[in-house]
């Protein structure tokens, strides 16, 4: 308490409290200030003020007087702190006294403090007091406190996640107890804001969750087929609920449940007609879900067991086929397709497939029988027979495939190609000799194919006692061979049958169903029907067919094919069947292997293939080392589309009605009966318009015009063109068509003919079948009942898969009468008659050659005659002339038409010129009849037939036989030898 004034109380205490002073004075500053040893704090980094825990007070126990800095009397109950000092470097606090009596003080913080960089600090920290006197000598100082001081965080940071995007693969079918983790952190310093709380999917409607640690898995079996990729988005929450700044992308892949297959390859692969070999898996490879592999074994099978005979084959006759195949003559083929000359399998069906193979059916009732002649009675020499044949399981009987037996009375078998319990039996029975022992007569074979119901080719070699049989080109040795005795001497015709055995009705019954016939020797019957089919039944006498041949039948025409690369040829072993339509590859080396198996090709050399799918199979076996765990790969399946080919028009064109005369048709030569013949094979395909056309179309509007159709000449092989007589048949005692047979067994064909005309086959150019129909020529030695004969002509490729149009040809005979003979052959010519020569006269189409004259001096009664009939004829010819003249008017274009394709040649037509006739009277004729022609056009001339050609020449006198068939012999002759001018 202090007090002041100049009152005498005043003087009184200030005296007093003097004397007080003057005692403490004399008192020294014993005791240092007092703190606690350690402080710990807390403060916020946006705030200075710390909050001390204890409180910061400093106690000094010079009390209770202080010691101050003036001279005024403090009284106290305690002494005075006059400070704090804080140690240490670089300490961003402060200590401040509050109240220096009581010794209270803070500490606060001199600058911003970031958590984030220092999240707590120490340091030491002392008292002072005041000291002594009134200049504070002798400050007393604390011990040293130990303080530290935590920085609390505020939530200034929102997480960040590590990765910018998350990638993961799955397997389809499995459920994840983790797929992936994502993963976000805070900048904030303090467990609270800098630790992740919470992950979410943002995405809605996705088959995935997400835990609080980040872990992602799928909440339901995920499908390849359902979805490829999935693509999520996450956020992060720490855990004072900041949201992330940026969300993240999470992408998870579902991989196909690995199964070990091949992959990569298109099952539907089309192929181009004439387009070369064809890659079939040019990207396909094998996984095997990286098992350790040692081999690989692949068998690719091209399944053509439904095209033709087992796979696309060159459809030509099986005649020119051997041939083809360098077979020699002495082919007797004896199902041929059906034809005028070729008639006996007319009755049996026939597969009418588009690739026109000619394969007969025989369903256990009918069979044909062979015209006699076609094959030697006697087959004594080696032979071949071979045939294409397709049989099932069947029954138990013997169905027949080839038979000659006794045509009456008896029964015997002499030969007979038959199968019986999926066994091919041969019979071949000895003629008489003198040696009646056992000899060789059945020859068995047991095979798998003659029951499989599949195509195969069968070839037998006989050449007595030794039978060989090959089955698509392999040889197989018969396991049975039975004996017997040779037949008995007889006279009795035999009978060559296809589809059964022609045999005599005995008595004995049979299981197998029969047709009864009436024969001349008795009830004969058809028996032992084959049941299946029938194609390509060839027997050939006097020469065995060699192994080369037997190949090239069997081989088709399309297979697989491999080019090897060089890199891999040595690592890779491949092999194929001997008709390429399955190969095996074998290797270690998977790499490798992929490579060969994309060089794999399809290949089929017909310039016509039959369109249709073949089928394709990959069978694959795959060892590895651990044989517990080895792969199964299933076999692959696709096929190859062979597309429609562009199917070519074999056109026929020449003249088409000509006349000739009755001397040709009697000469020796004939008549050529196709002079211009001309055969043009095209194809129409469908082309794009060009820019031009197609900017043509676009001004014109009109949206219908997308495709022009061209046509192009291409060049193929025939194989048969039959010439067929239109009406009545060939009479052989007075008519015949011929060729010259050397001049096509040069150009490699041959030739058939019978009384319905002739067919010329061989697979060869239609330059060579223009040349060979130019010399079948006509012939008729009996022509006065002779005006016309009608023929048709037709040719084919591949065995009739493509015909020509029917060329038809009407010949016309031109019957002239003989010229007249008189007395006196001796006469000649007088020398003042100057013979007129028409070098060229066109009569109604008739081609009139340069003429000869007759020497001929008729008697005046003769001539007297003559001039008669002369001007009757010429009279009646010119109203002809008058009243075809007007109707020629009127069908005129039906004429003009005619006029193109007629060709007349009146060769052998004789004019007799009234030689009583003065040069005036011939001159106005000609010039009347000059005029008539003028006034209609010149049409007369077109208008002469040869009915007319005939009233004329009826009227004229005979001729000796001599000079008449010499006469014939000659081109046309004008007689002018009595024209006087």
């Amino acid at each position: 308490m202090r007090f002041r004034g100049n009152t005498p109380f005043a003087s009184a205490v200030g005296l007093v409290l003097g004397l007080l002073c003057a005692v403490e004075a004399a008192k020294v500053n014993k005791h240092k200030p007092w703190i606690e040893t350690t402080y710990h704090g807390i403060v916020t980094e946006n705030d200075d003020k710390v909050l001390l825990d204890p409180p910061l007070i400093a106690l000094d126990k010079d009390a209770p007087l202080r010691y101050a800095e003036s001279f005024e009397v403090t009284l106290t109950e305690e002494g005075e702190i006059c400070g704090f000092r804080i140690h240490g470097q670089n300490v961003p606090f402060e200590a401040v006294v509050l109240d220096k009596s009581t010794g209270e003080g803070v500490i606060r913080a001199k600058e911003k403090l970031d958590c984030e960089l220092q999240k707590e600090h120490t340091f030491t920290i002392q008292a002072y007091d005041c000291g002594e006197g009134p200049d504070g000598v002798n400050m007393k100082k604390s011990h040293k406190a130990t303080v530290h001081i935590q920085v609390n965080d505020i939530n200034e940071y929102a997480p960040v996640f590590k990765e910018k995007t998350y990638k993961a693969t799955v397997i389809e079918g499995k459920k994840y107890d983790s797929i992936l983790k994502v993963e976000a952190v805070d900048a904030d310093c303090s467990f609270q804001f800098s630790q992740i709380c919470n992950y979410e999917i943002v995405t809605p409607d996705v088959p995935f969750t997400v835990d609080k640690d980040g872990f992602i898995k799928n909440t339901e079996k995920l499908s390849y087929g359902k979805e490829h990729m999935y693509k999520l988005t996450v956020t992060a929450y720490d855990c004072g609920k900041s949201r992330a700044s940026e969300d993240v992308v999470v992408k998870i892949s579902v991989k196909p449940t690995c199964r070990p297959s091949w992959q990569g390859f298109s099952k539907r692969i089309e192929y181009e007609p004439g387009t070369g070999s064809l890659a079939l898996f040019p990207s396909m490879h094998l996984e095997t879900c990286d098992e350790p592999i040692t081999s690989i074994r692949a068998s690719v099978e091209l399944e053509t067991n439904h095209i033709g005979k087992g796979c696309d084959r060159d459809t030509y006759s099986e005649k020119s086929l051997h041939k083809l195949c360098g077979a020699n003559s002495g082919s007797v083929e004896l199902l041929p397709a059906p034809s005028n000359s070729a008639n006996w399998t007319l009755g049996l069906p026939t597969d009418n497939g588009h690739d026109s193979d000619q394969v007969f059916e025989f369903n256990g009732t009918q069979a044909i029988k062979v015209p006699d002649g076609m094959v030697s009675n006697s087959l004594k020499e080696p032979f071949t027979i071979s045939v294409w044949m397709r049989h099932g399981p069947g029954a138990h009987e013997k169905e027949t495939i080839l038979c000659k037996s006794d045509k009456t009375d008896m029964n015997r078998h002499h030969y007979s190609l038959y199968v019986h319990n999926c066994r091919l039996i041969f019979l071949l029975r000895q003629d008489p000799s003198e040696a009646e022992n056992y000899k060789p007569a059945e020859f068995h074979w047991k095979l798998d194919q003659v029951c499989d119901k599949e195509w195969h080719h069968y070839v037998l070699n006989v050449e007595f006692p030794t039978v060989s049989l090959f089955v698509d080109g392999t040889t197989f040795e018969p396991f049975l061979v039975t004996e017997d005795y040779p037949l008995h001497a007889s006279k009795i015709e035999t009978q060559l049958t296809v589809g059964a055995c022609w045999q005599e009705n005995s008595g004995h019954e049979n299981d197998t169903e029969t047709v009864p016939e009436p024969t001349s020797g008795g009830n004969a019957r058809m028996a032992q029907f084959f049941r299946g089919n029938l194609a390509g039944l060839i027997i050939r006498s006097g020469k065995l067919e060699n192994k080369k041949v037997i190949d090239c039948l069997y081989t088709c025409k399309e297979g697989l094919d491999v080019q090897l690369p060089e890199e891999v040829s040595s690592a890779v072993k491949v092999e194929f069947n001997p008709n390429q339509s399955s190969l095996t590859v074998e290797g270690d080396d998977i790499d490798a292997f992929d490579k060969v198996m994309q060089h794999i090709s399809y290949l089929n050399s017909r310039q016509f293939p039959t369109p249709g799918i073949r089928h394709l199979r990959i069978s694959t076996t795959v060892k590895c080392f651990n044989e517990d765990a080895c792969v199964t790969v299933p076999d692959a399946e696709g096929y190859v589309m062979v597309l429609q080919p562009e199917e070519p028009k074999i056109s026929l064109s020449g003249i088409d009605h000509f006349a000739r005369s009755a001397a040709e048709f009697e000469s020796q030569e004939g008549v050529i009966l196709f002079p211009e013949l001309r055969i043009v094979s095209t194809i129409t395909r469908e082309v794009e318009a060009d820019a031009e056309s197609e900017a043509t179309e676009g001004a014109d509007d009109d949206p219908t015009v997308q495709e022009t159709v061209v046509s192009e000449e291409i060049m193929h092989n025939l194989d048969t063109c039959e010439v067929s007589v239109v009406g009545d048949e060939l009479d052989g005692e007075h008519e015949s068509l011929e060729v010259d047979s050397s001049q096509l067994q040069q150009r490699a064909l041959e030739m058939s003919s019978s009384n319905h005309g002739l067919v010329i086959t061989g697979v060869n150019t239609m330059a060579n079948y223009e040349q060979a129909l130019h010399l079948i020529r006509y012939k008729n030695w009996h022509t006065e009942a002779l005006f016309d004969r009608k023929f048709k002509l037709v040719c084919s490729e591949l065995n009739g898969r493509y015909i020509s149009n029917d060329f038809k040809v009407e010949v016309n005979v031109i019957h002239t009468a003989n010229p007249v003979e008189h007395a006196n052959n001796a006469m000649v010519q007088p020398n003042f008659i100057n013979p007129v020569h028409h070098a060229s006269v066109d009569l109604s189409g008739h081609n009139l050659v340069n003429a000869h004259q007759a020497s001929v001096v008729p008697s005046a009664a003769t001539i007297v005659i003559v001039v008669c009939v002369s001007f009757l004829v010429f009279m009646i010819i010119l109203g002809v002339f008058r009243i075809r003249a007007a109707h020629q008017r009127t069908m005129g274009d039906q004429e003009n038409g005619k006029e193109n394709e007629m060709d007349w040649d009146d060769s052998a037509l004789t004019i007799t010129v009234n030689p009583m006739e003065t040069y005036e009277d011939q001159h106005s004729s000609e010039e009347e009849e000059e005029e008539e022609e003028e006034s209609e056009d010149g049409e007369e001339e077109d208008d002469i037939t040869s009915a007319e050609s005939e009233s004329s020449d009826d009227e004229e006198g005979g001729e000796p036989e001599d000079q008449q068939g010499a006469s014939r012999q000659q081109q046309l002759e004008w007689d002018d030898s009595t024209l006087t001018y």
